[in-house]
């Protein structure tokens, strides 16, 4: 996973199913990065299928962290152990309050992403935390 500088690698966990998550500083470049990270781990799980998908729904969620928030964003991927179930991604930041989908605008040149998020994805939804939020969403890993 080398040659991606600004975030840091928590942990990548064999338990019932393989966990990797990051930590990104709020700043420019973080969207691209953490693209780059969940990209590189769905190679490694060979999940490159799932790839595009999820690093575009990724990118969503860290850019209303960015937008929104001033502490670090959180990515986590969860893979269960068998080939059947669902890819888990968790995006978190510090801000406590939940995002809010709403009908953009032709215009808008912003406020799809959670649009996005629920027409691509099999679930979502959102979690308080201990410092923060974590918007969730689950990808089947068979059609």
């Amino acid at each position: 996973m080398g040659g991606l500088a600004g975030w840091e690698v928590i942990g990548v966990i064999d338990t019932e199913g393989d966990r990797a998550e990051w930590t990104f500083p709020a700043e420019p470049g973080v969207v691209r990065t953490a693209r780059q990270a969940v990209r590189g781990q769905l190679r490694g799980w060979d999940l490159d299928r799932l790839a595009d998908l999820t690093a575009l729904l990724v990118s969503e969620l860290v850019t209303n962290a960015l937008r929104h928030a001033t502490g670090p964003i959180g990515v986590r991927l969860v893979r269960p152990s068998g080939r059947d179930g669902v890819l888990r991604v968790e995006v978190s930041d510090p801000l406590p309050d939940p995002p809010r989908e709403r009908a953009a605008r032709p215009e808008d040149e912003s406020g799809r992403g959670l649009q996005l998020v629920a027409s691509s994805a099999r679930r979502w939804g959102t979690r308080p935390g201990d410092a923060g939020k974590t918007v969730w969403f689950e990808l089947a890993l068979r059609e």
